[in-house]
Formats: structure tokens, C-alpha cells, sequence
């Protein structure tokens, strides 16, 4: 450090005396024996270096008074951030003092006056940390490699080729997050066709979602040219980012809290991740095989059976929004007539259409989505899933499904437990031995009659017909009741 300040003496005085001319060659030898970048070097050697060492503006008493009198004062403003504590300073000292609850030195009261809002932060930015239990997190490498990474709006995408996807994770955690990891789903959509392909995850994990991309490769009919991803950190770290340099892809990412850039892949989370899986929470192995086996026959029914609508334009008027779309196309269909593919990949997919069966393809899905779904409310998977009949006698329950109503497993809502409890007060609660008493007398009589008998003897607990459709429910129950007694008294007599 010694030989570098004398090195910044010495060349320093040369440069500050030299001529124009001199003061570049002089430059230039600086900064090969330094390293220093040019405009850093300018500055070290304008600059006249001290002569003694820099002065304490203020003595470690009066520093010290200052914080304790700075973290009164920040207390008593409810913690306040330094620019809203450095305004009210003035008037909460003047108030604390005026009813005795301050009494500061004059010098530590000027420099309580005098402090700025930058200090104030630096002051108490141990005290925050305490107060907070814990530290704002620092921008680090996962910082760098997102800011490396260009971002694209949704108006950026123009008209791609295919091979450009955005993608996203879809968390099944069926509420609130509690008791370890879930199983995440990796979704990828095209731009140009609106080819989804659905992979799961055990966890979620960088390593994991890169195998998820090499596995999308490969069940792919065209080559993935591009990623659009979020800011979140599965996917802005050194695994992905190197995944995609190797191969050739090109990395991008949407602005963070602006989901709108990335409004493809969004779309697809509820019109296919959340119609074929519903909401249930899933976790470990065997969910995460039941998901990979329904994505494997979903993806057929979805790319080759599934028209979709596709943004031709947006308009806004105002408030009014007029947005125009393309023909509803299946993804193949679109890929089919995009100029940009191959006719060797086009024969592929048209041969691959020619062999699939839709009806078997939805047969396969609703056996997939009740295994899944079995696991996501019990644990594990039922041992003969009932939508496992024949192809046939699948298509022939088709035209009568919608009687049934929810056909989709996966969106079955759970059977409610039948209620026993009351959920109010019983008006009849006092009185009913009395009218039990006439029912056994007389069971014909109606429970409107009753109402009446009871309203002439308790007019203060009973008034008009407010009770009698509650009076009539509990009638009903009594006479359902004599009605099983006496069939199965009639029942025991036979037998006996």
C-alpha cells in the first residue's frame, strides 16, 4: 500500500505539470503498471493526496449521545424511515421537550437537528436489523445473471417462428403451503402454434427444470430456439443460463410483477394445468409419476384435439379494448402451415394425427386424472380405478356423462359429512314434550293446528306462523320415526 501511494505521489506531480502529450504517455504507463481503468485513473492522479489522516467531525461523547437520543426519538415516531423522521424531527423534539419528556444537551440537540436522513438510515440500520430480525438480502450472483438477461415485453414478440416458448412453474400445493415440498409442474407454450407441453417435478429445482427442457426436446417436433421465463430464481441461475448457451437458446425474461409479458404461458396454467389437475395438493414420488403419466396422454389430446384462439390484434379506445382473433386452430394445424417447418417434420406430425384416437386419448386422461386424483385426497392410488372400463363402454357413458355432472376426477368436490348439530336455537325445545303428548294422541292433526294450540297457551313465545315451517320439519321427523318403530315391529312379529 506504501509503494502504491508513493507510485500515485510521484507519478501524480509529473502528470499534473506535464503538457497535453505528456499527460497521455504518462497515462498510459500508470495504468500498465496499475491495472486501473482510465477514468479512475484520471481521478487518482488530479487529485492531490492527503497529507494527514481525515478528522472525526465530532467526538465519540457527543456521537454516542447523538445515537441514544436518535433512537429515542425514532422510537417514539413509531420507526419511522429517515426521510419521514428527518421532517418531523423539529416538531416531535419541540413537543418531548415542552412536556418534559426530553432534555438534551445543546450541542447534541443542534446535531439531532442537523442530521440527515442518509445518517439517520446509517444510525439505525443496526437497530432496524435487531428490531426487524433479519437483513434486507443483498443482490447477489442470482442479481448479476438476471440483469444479464434481456428482457421481452409481450409487444416484443411480433410473429416467431416456432421454437420460441415461455415458460412457467405451476406449484400444487392445494392451499396453503405447509409440511415440505410439492410437486411443481414445468409448462411450456409455443408463440407461434401454441404448442404446450406439461412435464412434472419432484421439487423444485434448477437441475431438475433443465432435464425438463433436454425431455421437452425430445418429445418436440421442432427444435426449441428460445426460453422466456420469469424472474424467478429456478430459472435465472448458472444451470439454465449455461443450458442455454451450450444448445444454442436463446435466454429472455419478462419484466418482474408484469405477468401480462408473459400472457401465453399464463393462459395455458388455468386452461390446461388446472383443468387436468385441479387444485389438490400433491407431494412425493408416486404424485409426481400419477402427473407425469396423465401429461404424457394429455399432451397428444391438447396439441392435436384442442382448437385454441390466437391474438391477431389489440386496439384500446379509450377504456375499450377491441381485440381481433385468428380462426380457433389446433397447435398441430398450425404448425402444419407455418412455412418455417420442414416437410419431412410436417409428414411426421400428419402421420402421428392419422393414428391417434381421441375417444381412447380421453378414456386414458379420465384414468390418469382419477389415479391422480385419489392420491391427492388419499395418499395413494385406488387399486381398480372405475373409468378403467373398455374403449366401448366408454363412448357408449358419453352421451349420459352430463347427467353426472363433474366428470373430471380431479374436480370432484369432497362428499360433505352430514350436519348434527343445530346451528340455532331450538323454539321448540321447552314445548315439545307437549306437543309429543298431542301427536301420540292425536297423529293426524297438522302442524299449522299445532302452531295455533301453542301460540293460545304461550303467546309471549309464540306469535303468528314464523315457527311452522320448523314446526313442520319436526313433525315430519316424528312421524318418520312411529313409521319405522311400527315396521319393524310388524317385522319382528313375523318373524317371531
Amino acid at each position: 500500500m506504501a509503494t502504491r501511494k508513493e507510485l500515485i505521489a510521484a507519478v501524480g506531480a509529473r502528470y499534473r505539470t506535464g503538457n497535453k502529450a505528456d499527460r497521455g504517455k504518462i497515462l498510459d504507463e500508470f495504468i500498465g503498471l496499475t491495472g486501473y481503468h482510465r477514468k479512475h485513473a484520471i481521478r487518482v492522479l488530479v487529485n492531490e493526496p492527503r497529507s494527514g489522516p481525515r478528522k472525526r467531525s465530532y467526538s465519540g461523547l457527543y456521537g454516542e449521545a447523538l445515537r441514544r437520543a436518535l433512537i429515542i426519538v425514532w422510537e417514539v415516531s413509531d420507526r419511522l424511515c429517515g426521510k419521514r423522521l428527518r421532517a418531523l424531527i423539529p416538531t416531535l423534539i419541540a413537543a418531548m421537550e415542552r412536556h418534559g419528556r426530553l432534555a438534551l444537551d445543546a450541542e447534541v440537540r443542534q446535531r439531532l437537528l442537523r442530521v440527515s436522513a442518509a445518517t439517520i438510515d446509517r444510525i439505525l440500520l443496526p437497530m432496524r436489523e435487531k428490531a426487524n430480525g433479519h437483513r434486507k438480502r443483498r443482490p447477489g450472483v442470482g442479481s448479476a445473471i438476471r440483469r444479464s438477461v434481456r428482457v421481452r415485453t409481450f409487444s416484443d414478440w411480433g410473429d416467431p417462428v416456432p421454437g420460441y416458448f415461455e415458460t412457467d412453474l405451476v406449484e400444487h400445493c392445494g392451499g396453503p403451503k405447509y409440511d415440505g415440498n410439492f410437486v411443481h409442474s414445468l409448462v411450456m407454450t409455443d408463440i407461434a402454434t401454441g404448442w404446450t407441453e406439461c412435464l412434472a417435478l419432484v421439487v423444485r429445482e434448477q437441475s431438475l427444470i433443465v432435464e425438463g427442457f433436454t425431455t421437452a426436446q425430445s418429445l418436440l417436433p421442432f427444435p426449441i430456439r428460445g426460453l422466456d421465463a420469469d424472474n424467478d430464481g429456478a430459472f435465472m441461475n448458472e444451470t439454465v443460463v449455461n443450458f442455454c448457451t451450450d444448445n444454442a437458446i436463446e435466454l429472455t425474461r419478462s419484466r418482474a410483477y408484469r405477468k401480462n409479458d408473459q400472457a401465453w404461458v399464463e393462459q395455458k396454467n388455468g386452461a390446461v394445468v388446472r383443468r387436468l389437475v385441479g387444485y389438490g395438493r400433491l407431494s412425493g414420488m408416486a404424485a409426481t409419476r400419477a402427473l407425469a403419466q396423465l401429461y404424457a396422454v394429455a399432451r397428444l389430446y391438447i396439441n392435436f384435439f384442442q382448437p385454441s384462439f390466437k391474438l391477431k390484434s389489440k386496439v384500446r379506445d379509450g377504456a375499450r379494448v377491441i381485440k381481433t382473433y385468428h380462426p380457433p386452430m389446433t397447435p398441430s394445424d398450425r404448425l402444419l402451415q407455418a412455412p418455417s417447418v420442414d416437410q419431412a417434420t410436417k409428414t411426421r406430425v400428419r402421420a402421428q394425427l392419422l393414428e391417434l384416437d381421441p375417444v381412447q386419448l380421453l378414456q386414458q386422461i379420465r384414468v390418469a386424472q382419477e389415479n391422480l386424483g385419489a392420491i391427492a385426497a388419499r395418499g395413494t392410488a385406488p387399486a381398480e380405478p372405475t373409468s378403467a372400463a373398455g374403449v366401448e363402454g366408454f363412448l357408449a357413458s358419453l352421451a349420459e356423462a352430463w347427467r353426472s355432472g363433474e366428470v373430471r376426477p380431479t374436480h370432484r368436490k369432497k362428499a360433505r359429512a352430514p350436519r348434527a348439530w343445530r346451528t340455532r336455537v331450538d323454539p321448540f325445545e321447552h314445548t315439545w314434550p307437549t306437543l309429543e303428548h298431542w301427536l301420540e294422541t292425536d297423529p293426524g292433526t297438522s302442524a299449522k293446528d299445532l302452531l295455533a294450540r301453542l301460540t293460545e297457551m304461550y303467546p309471549d313465545l309464540y306469535r303468528g306462523t314464523v315457527q311452522l315451517r320448523t314446526l313442520q320439519r319436526r313433525v315430519r321427523e316424528w312421524r318418520s320415526e312411529r313409521a319405522m318403530t311400527l315396521v319393524l315391529r310388524a317385522t319382528q312379529a313375523s318373524s317371531g
